[in-house]
């Protein structure tokens, strides 16, 4: 085997393992999406699903942070969470500024904690 073969080895691993099993559900999932009403009680009640699941994580990772998070304080966590969704709803409920803000201010918020 070339030098070359070898070192992607790892990343085509990744995208074969990684990669392509999930991505066949993604597929699959926007085939049978097509028929569907966006508005049927069933799409209605995926979207609260995944709604709360997502708000779950996020409760999760302020109060009980993983890894580096757990040191910045729960002062600027909160505060990093509220500033972004501030920024989220002030301008037209974009969540890329919402996200960017909020990450502005946590890592702000952790140097100036410091």
């Amino acid at each position: 085997m070339s030098t070359t073969v070898r070192e992607l080895g790892p990343y085509l691993a990744l995208v074969l393992v990684g990669f392509l099993p999930n991505e066949i559900w993604r597929v699959f999932g926007i085939v049978i999406a097509r028929g569907l009403n966006e508005d049927s009680e069933l799409m209605v009640w995926v979207r609260a699903v995944a709604t709360a699941i997502l708000a779950g994580i996020i409760a999760q990772l302020i109060l009980t942070p993983p890894g580096a998070l757990a040191i910045v304080p729960l002062v600027v966590r909160l505060g990093a969470v509220t500033t972004g969704f501030l920024a989220f709803l002030i301008v037209r409920r974009s969540v890329f500024v919402g996200v960017l803000v909020g990450e502005v201010a946590l890592v702000l918020g952790a140097l100036l904690w410091a």
